[in-house]
């Protein structure tokens, strides 16, 4: 095997992924480095004890908090990153999320690129990532150069009886744009079967739109693209200017390898990339890689999220239900001024999932009822950039994770209109009274919206990457995955990751010589 490439990418998730699909016609030599290996496909892929409560698929690693605490995070070492299981909800970032938007917590700040600027390569992504959505329901969606090429989920009985109620009292739910290979019109014509183990499971059948199945397998038909799994990249080694880096240092099978390409790309995930150059110091980059600013590793972001269950007075006989959402409260309320957030529902909770984040002393009747009862929904809202929420790396090359919570009361007040809706906005004979809602807030754990560890911006003194996402410090180093990330936004970051990939992968043909 070759020693030299035209293109390294380290990592194949979403970032990644989608790169090297889009460099993967160009002719260029390109290799991809994952650390991990195919996700086993296997019957307990849809086992949700299995999945959540034996965590057969996540990381066998451990962390510390900023208290030294150690924990485990949810992050998976799978070609294909953590799309493999993600719940596959492909929302644009809304256009003022590209400007300074001013929230109760404080300044989320403006980026360097705007909307426009990466609106085609939205569109290009939808495409992509079988992205099924309708436009023009939610009023806060941005403008669009395209309709969705897939259209939208249609909502089982229980769901579209919610979306109705909403719309009576004056709300506007929308189909969520979620990203699967569902073809309802012609069912035996598409892979997926509309199952109720979509969000957070691995799909048996490859029918979810992960960077595995849309971009990295079909990459590597080209025979100039080649990838290495069980491959974990422990540092980078720069020439003796500083300006590049000339190795890739590669543990596979025991053994260390060094592989060196033109172009290096990082798409490691927003903590494990800012960890990678930490740990990539040297004599001309003593603070690590990329880091005269002090800026790597600074700035992480993972939203504000809360799953909650409202329990119904019938039974919640929906099998795929992650497909309304609403963005009513996304940017302000009749009474309050600041952006709240976003709510959509997840996937069909069962007794395995909810005995999970129960009290020891639940009964398992009632959670069995509660289960077969639930209507089940995801509320995000954003998290603000603080230069000392950070990720760092402890002289036994560990991550630890420092990370203090803000503007929480957006969040909180969100659950509060979500409670008040499912209550009193005509849906009362449904639904049981607030005190018998039950939410669970994420942990530190919950790393699956991971951003802004290695921000892009014009100023090398202000940010990490310049607007092409190249290092500002080295001379052929990038980073695609959501480390380049200036503000969070409150939605999933896994679109603008991919058309941002996209973009990338534009500038780098340019770069190659290659026409776009």
């Amino acid at each position: 095997m070759p020693s030299h490439y035209d293109v390294i990418i380290i990592g194949t998730g979403p970032g990644g992924g989608t790169l090297a699909y889009k460099l993967a016609p160009s002719g260029k030599k390109i290799l991809l480095l994952e650390r991990g290996g195919y996700l086993p496909r296997e019957k307990d892929n849809w086992n949700s004890k299995t999945v959540f409560i034996e965590n057969r698929y996540k990381a066998k690693e451990t962390w510390k908090d900023k208290n030294g605490n150690a924990f485990h995070p949810g992050i998976h070492y799978n070609v294909g990153g953590n799309s493999k299981v993600y719940g596959a909800a492909l929302l644009r970032m809304r256009a003022q999320d590209f400007g300074e938007v001013k929230h109760h917590g404080g300044i989320s700040p403006e980026w360097p690129i705007s909307y426009d600027d990466l609106e085609p390569y939205y569109t290009q992504a939808e495409h992509l990532y079988h992205v099924h959505g309708n436009r023009g329901e939610d009023p806060t969606e941005p403008k669009a150069s395209a309709p969705y090429k897939y259209p939208a989920l249609t909502h089982e009985p229980r769901i579209q009886e919610l979306h109705d109620d909403w719309q009576k009292c004056g709300h506007k739910p929308f189909h969520l744009p979620v990203g699967v290979m569902l073809n309802e019109q012609q069912p035996e014509k598409g892979a997926c079967i509309r199952c109720n183990t979509c969000d957070g499971f691995p799909c048996l059948l490859n029918a979810k739109a992960d960077s595995q199945v849309v971009c990295v397998d079909p990459a590597l038909q080209y025979p100039n693209v080649t990838m290495l799994t069980n491959a974990l990249v422990t540092r980078l080694e720069t020439n003796a200017s500083g300006r590049e880096v000339k190795g890739v240092v590669v543990l596979r099978n025991g053994q260390k390898e060094i592989y060196a390409a033109d172009i290096i790309v990082v798409s490691c995930g927003a903590i494990n990339s800012a960890a990678l150059l930490l740990k990539s110091a040297n004599d001309k980059h003593p603070n690590g890689l990329a880091n005269s600013s002090d800026l790597v590793g600074r700035h992480y972001m993972c939203h504000n999220n809360s799953a909650m269950l409202a329990i119904s007075k019938r039974p919640n006989q929906t099998v795929f239900q992650k497909t309304i959402g609403l963005n009513d409260f996304y940017y302000a309320s009749a009474e309050w001024d600041y952006p709240m957030g976003h709510i959509s529902m997840i996937g069909k909770q069962d007794f395995e999932m909810l005995k999970l984040g129960a009290p020891p002393f639940a009964p398992g009747l009632a959670l069995d009822v509660a289960a077969k009862h639930s209507l089940d929904f995801w509320m995000t809202s954003e998290d603000l950039p603080d230069p000392n929420n950070r990720v760092l790396v402890g002289k036994d090359g560990n991550i630890m994770l420092a990370y203090t919570e803000n503007n929480l009361e957006a969040h909180q007040r969100l659950a509060a209109k979500l409670k008040g809706m499912l209550n009193h906005l005509g849906c009362e004979e449904h639904l049981l009274p607030t005190h018998l809602y039950f939410g669970k807030r994420i942990p530190i754990a919950g790393t699956a919206h991971q951003c802004g560890t290695v921000r892009f911006g014009p100023d090398p003194k202000t940010s990490v990457l310049d607007v092409n996402c190249k290092a500002h410090d080295l001379d052929n180093l990038y980073v695609v995955d959501a480390s380049f990330f200036v503000s969070s936004s409150a939605v999933n970051p896994s679109l603008t990751i991919i058309a941002n990939a996209l973009r990338v992968g534009g500038h780098l043909l340019e770069r190659l010589g290659v026409g776009n």
